[in-house]
């Protein structure tokens, strides 16, 4: 978009979230005239004005979330697509147009303070006013001012913002240039000027009018089709009268056609009406409920604990698309969220949380309704594996290629990283991979070969033994700290006889007081980090990642992988993980569908694949995170 063409960047681009400080006179005059004691007009409509606000936000945003809750509206999808972090970028500011609308609205109060001022709460006159305004000035004004800015000259500047959305939002209404919404606020702002100075206005009027409006705005561009359509078998008519997301839809894909606000009608009369625009909706909503695509790829992850359950596209999109990181506008939802946890552990099953498609194929995340500390409780386990068992199966119906568990679903503790499933279920079309074996390659390669001692924690775990293992048949001496002295000849049994000797097993974290290498595979404390000489480097597999208490160490991330750049539909972040970033056991089930590789992936790590997955991982454009720039 041009900068240099006029009205089209908005005044208060440069404010960031200070643009609603614009709304501060607002609300100084209603605390003013509260204190004054003053129940004069603008007051009153002040309030009203910035009460209309906040609802208008939440419709939308709340609109939004509806829409992206995709175990409710995968099958009714109209493109099926994912939103993108590019298209949720570019809508960030799409609340623009309400403050705009606000201050426009308050202007006009102060213009005709005499028409507002006796305003009764209903009018019955002025209902059928509004409508009889808004179906003979705003619908044909809005189709013509729609079709001028498809012109050569407008569309560029002004209204290729909104159509560079592929995939319609509720928010997606407010990707806007300032010019488009200035005359988008006089097709809302005409029937409600006009109803108030003909004397037929009300509060109700303006209220009702207003947030109709706006839903009828989301209901366009949800891209879920929920209207019926033996309505239009029924009612001819009516297809002519009000629009659905699968008409408006259209528009995206034919620029040509569909310019009308809510009324097909317009575009019937002034012969722009899209052929296929009742067609693709019947089809559309004849096959709502049928199965959609079948995915290659699951991820079956896992809820980390209550506040990080607001971290999903269905909460709030622009929060979900960025790593997550505790908030203090997360502190009010808390609550809420607690009364979801207890219901989701009595009775609710595992859900479709987020998709998206790499290679032409669908990879699909379903998440286990179970917060982290629940996998800790001893008597939740049976519950926990008859969810993750209940997920394998509904993958391995739907034709699902691979199913990769995530963190706590592959605890050896409760079920031995997948075994259990695979013994029980010998038949599985559905390959079982626990991903650590990546995870492992990650770790791996990020210690420099010219590392000869290493201080390994975690360090009888699945991925602590590969570490120790592989390591030591690089020849360098790994100090193994546990206590447990069988499992730890059990490890030491495993290796080479030449190798054997590099594996020394530690009791205490003193032992590695002159070791600069750590690998971290179980929780520390900063008491404990104190050992480690100045300049350690602390690599790690723990979830949670460490403290960085010490200044004087580095801190490496936790093992994960950049997500190949031919990614499409992702827009949400993976817990902490930066955007298009995964963690690497998540990266190893992609893999593993990608190769075709027809083994379960559980249990044991087989050293000698690690090589194998790592090369597979970069052969198909895969990238460990230290190797991104920061």
């Amino acid at each position: 978009m041009p900068k240099t063409a006029p009205f089209s960047a908005w005044p208060w681009e440069n404010l960031g979230i200070y643009k609603y400080m614009l709304l501060g006179p607002l609300i100084g005059k209603v605390v003013y005239s509260k204190l004054q004691r003053n129940n004069d007009v603008a007051r009153d409509w002040c309030f009203h004005l910035l009460l209309i606000t906040v609802l208008r936000c939440y419709l939308y945003t709340w609109y939004t979330n509806i829409c992206n809750m995709l175990f409710l509206t995968r099958n009714r999808r109209i493109i099926p697509r994912g939103v993108d972090f590019d298209q949720i970028d570019r809508e960030w500011n799409w609340d623009n147009f309400i403050i705009l609308q606000a201050l426009i609205a308050s202007l006009s109060i102060y213009m005709f303070p005499q028409t507002f001022a006796n305003l009764p709460v209903w009018e019955t006159k002025g209902l059928l006013a509004i409508v009889v305004i808004h179906v003979l000035v705003s619908e044909p004004l809005y189709y013509w001012v729609h079709r001028f800015l498809h012109g050569n000259y407008l569309f560029t500047p002004y209204h290729s913002l909104h159509h560079s959305s592929t995939v319609p939002q509720p928010v997606t209404a407010g990707s806007t240039t300032f010019l488009e919404e200035l005359l988008v606020t006089t097709v809302i702002g005409l029937p409600i000027l006009g109803c108030s100075l003909s004397g037929y206005g009300s509060k109700t009027v303006i209220y009702g009018y207003v947030l109709v409006f706006d839903f009828l705005r989301c209901f366009g561009h949800s891209n879920v089709e929920i209207m019926p359509h033996w309505i239009f078998d029924y009612f001819p008519l009516f297809k002519f009268i009000l629009y659905t997301p699968t008409y408006y839809s259209l528009h995206h894909s034919d620029m040509n056609s569909n310019y009308c606000l809510f009324m097909p009608l317009y575009d019937a009369i002034w012969n722009t009406l899209n052929t296929n625009s009742w067609v693709l909706h019947k089809k559309i909503s004849l096959d709502a409920g049928k199965s959609t695509r079948v995915p290659d790829f699951v991820f079956l992850a896992h809820v980390v604990d209550i506040t990080s359950s607001l971290h999903s596209p269905f909460v709030t999109r622009s929060f979900s698309s960025m790593p997550y990181n505790a908030r203090l506008f997360l502190l009010p939802q808390w609550p809420f969220a607690f009364l979801v946890m207890l219901v989701m552990w009595a009775r609710s099953k595992t859900f479709l949380f987020s998709f998206y498609n790499l290679r032409g194929r669908l990879h699909q995340t379903w998440v286990v309704p179970r917060f982290g500390f629940q996998y800790f409780l001893p008597f939740a386990s049976k519950g926990i594996n008859k969810h993750i068992e209940e997920a394998i199966l509904r993958a391995d119906k739907l034709g699902v290629k691979v199913i990769s568990l995530a963190a706590l679903n592959k605890n050896e503790a409760l079920n031995g990283g997948g075994t259990l499933f695979v013994k029980k279920h010998p038949n599985l079309k559905v390959r079982v991979v626990h991903g650590n074996t990546l995870t492992a390659a990650v770790i791996l390669n990020e210690i420099d070969v010219s590392v000869k001692e290493v201080f390994l924690t975690g360090a009888t775990s699945k991925l602590g033994r590969a570490i120790a293992l592989y390591l030591c048949q690089r020849g360098v001496r790994v100090l193994m700290l546990t206590l447990s002295t069988e499992r730890f000849k059990n490890i030491q049994g495993e290796a080479p006889a030449n190798c054997r000797k590099n594996l020394v097993q530690v009791t205490k974290y003193q032992a590695a007081k002159n070791c600069k290498t750590w690998v971290v595979g179980k929780w520390i404390t900063p008491g404990q980090q104190r050992w480690a000489p100045p300049g350690t480097h602390f690599h790690q597999f723990v979830v949670p990642p460490i403290l960085a208490f010490r200044r004087d160490c580095i801190y490496g991330d936790l093992a994960a992988m950049k997500l190949p750049d031919d990614v499409e539909g992702l827009g949400s972040c993976e817990y902490t993980m930066g955007r298009g970033i995964v963690h690497a056991c998540h990266a190893g089930g992609v893999v593993h569908s990608l190769e075709g590789w027809t083994h379960h992936e559980v249990g044991a790590l087989d050293v000698d694949r690690i090589d194998v997955v790592w090369k597979a991982a970069l052969k198909h454009g895969f990238r460990p995170v230290s190797s991104i720039p920061k």
